[in-house]
């Protein structure tokens, strides 16, 4: 390892124990720390890595960070920062589903915790709010996310989603892409491997078959079903944590009930309180999946284990693979106008999931009053996240 190399995974140390705030503040750690203090890359490189992420469903900030790991070291390199990234937050969020069965007290935890819920909905407000102000700027995106709101409403079908996905993209580039522009995709799509490719959509396809076949009695079931839960939402989850909160509160406890809202939300409120990427909340999420399942504390290991692996996956081959020929690829119209479509269809997912949320809560006027402060206090100050679920804490503790 060369000095410049030990240096990176030093640095790459203490971003993780630091990285709060989100995609948009990891950047701009990044850009400050990576670009101009050290030099690793230049801030061109960075921000277009970045775009990259944006045009690639996954964990934003994680594949940002791999894609200068690799600029860095290459393939390895990548893997041992993108182990140092995800470890620590999702092995703590492992350890507090697995602490919360050995809780003496459990009603105690949970009227600590019953302000934090209410903030992590608002949470949910601002970020659906944000994401709706940057993407919703046309007739076809105002209609694609109402129409999202509305299906995944009526239908609450975790195969609603990737559907929704798609038609999205396809409407969008459809509408939006030149015959002209549309003829460059030929020649720019003839440098991509067909067979990485099918690898790629091969992994998903087994574990898929496996979760439908095997049955549910077995042991191996439940592990592998949510290999192929967290899989498949790591290939359709376009923007990041904010979109990853909702999707998953829909798909695991309006859908299967593998967990409860109050769980789910305390979960989330935990993780927004820590460093690192939103992603590893689902390390919470398998682990409570196996808890409730009746699972060891092994059991539960692997099931937080299975849950990061599957959701940071699919995001982690695709921006090795598309590194490489990225120049090539953001000059693809057909790709570059199918990302407002994904995006709009995103917005209708938070929209809808925000209500499914409201739920757990009930009406009364303390939850909305939190709720609607939390995003008034988001949208309007300066305070971080982390800050505001800290005072939700030594509410529930004091009051």
């Amino acid at each position: 390892m060369s000095a410049k190399q030990f240096l990176f995974i030093r640095d790459v140390i203490l971003f993780t124990f630091t990285a709060f705030g989100g995609p948009q503040a990891h950047i701009a750690i990044m850009l400050k720390d990576f670009v101009k203090r050290r030099y690793y890359i230049s801030e061109n490189e960075l921000l277009e890595l970045n775009a990259l992420t944006q045009v690639l469903p996954g964990p934003s900030s994680t594949q940002t960070l791999i894609g200068v790991a690799y600029k860095v070291g290459g393939l390895w390199m990548s893997i041992l920062t993108f182990i140092i990234w995800v470890l620590p937050s999702a092995g703590i969020l492992c350890f507090a589903a697995i602490m919360f069965s050995f809780l003496d007290d459990k009603h105690k935890f949970i009227q600590v915790m019953r302000y934090v819920q209410p903030i992590a909905v608002g949470i949910v407000a601002y970020a659906a709010y944000s994401l709706a102000k940057s993407v919703l700027k046309s007739d076809i995106s105002i209609w694609l996310a109402a129409t999202a709101v509305i299906v995944t409403l009526i239908l609450r079908n975790a195969y609603v989603f990737p559907i929704l996905i798609l038609l999205g993209g396809i409407i969008s580039s459809a509408l939006e892409t030149s015959h002209e522009e549309n003829q460059l995709r030929v020649n720019l799509f003839s440098n991509i491997n067909t067979r990485k490719v099918m690898y790629y959509l091969g992994i998903l396809l087994l574990f898929a078959t496996l979760g439908a076949i095997i049955n549910q009695t077995s042991p191996f079931s439940l592990p592998i079903r949510l290999f192929e839960n967290f899989y498949r939402n790591g290939i359709i989850i376009f923007g990041g944590g904010q979109v990853l909160i909702p999707l998953m509160f829909t798909e695991f406890v309006q859908m299967k009930h593998y967990l409860t809202g109050d769980e789910f939300l305390a979960g989330f409120a935990f993780q927004q309180a820590l460093p690192g990427p939103t992603f590893s909340f689902t390390s919470f999420l398998g682990a409570m999946t196996m808890k409730n399942a009746g699972g060891s504390i092994g059991e539960q290991v692997l099931g937080s284990l299975v849950a990061t692996l599957g959701i940071n996956l699919p995001g982690f081959i695709l921006v090795l693979f598309f590194v490489p020929f990225w120049n090539d690829l953001k000059k693809i119209a057909l790709i570059k106008n199918s990302l407002s479509g994904i995006n709009a269809v995103a917005v209708g997912f938070l929209i809808a999931a925000f209500f499914f949320m409201l739920k757990p809560l009930g009406l009364s006027i303390l939850s909305i009053a939190l709720v609607l402060v939390t995003f008034l206090l988001l949208n309007f100050t300066r305070i971080r996240t982390p800050l505001i679920i800290l005072a939700g804490v030594l509410m529930g503790w004091f009051i």
